[in-house]
């Protein structure tokens, strides 16, 4: 794992028809991740094209502050509590690092 800056990616599928019940319950999600140690910056975005489909964006200090620290936590729980049944498939999470020269990671708040 790394130290530096990271950004977590998450392309979330969600069920077809759950949509906005998906928007509405992540709006009550995200003060729980926004709350993290580590936790930079987080945007939540809408497929034009695939309109179930969202992408997540964390920006995390470490990769550590999320593996470790968000999803050791009980915020986590709630987090699972209330997402996790409305993807299909599970998402799959992923972190990126900034190559030199080309910028900032995004989103921060």
């Amino acid at each position: 794992m790394t130290s530096s800056p990271v950004l977590e990616h998450a392309l979330l599928h969600v069920r077809p028809g759950q949509a906005e019940a998906f928007e509405t319950t992540m709006m009550q999600a995200l003060p729980l991740i926004r709350r993290q140690d580590g936790c930079r910056g987080v945007s939540v975005t809408r497929c034009v094209e695939a309109p179930d489909t969202f992408l997540l964006l964390v920006t995390w200090a470490t990769v550590e502050d999320h593996e470790t620290g968000f999803r050791g936590s009980a915020d986590y729980e709630q987090w699972r509590a209330l997402l996790h049944h409305f993807y299909d498939p599970f998402p799959t999470v992923t972190h990126f690092s900034s190559v030199d020269g080309l910028g900032p990671l995004l989103p921060q708040d």
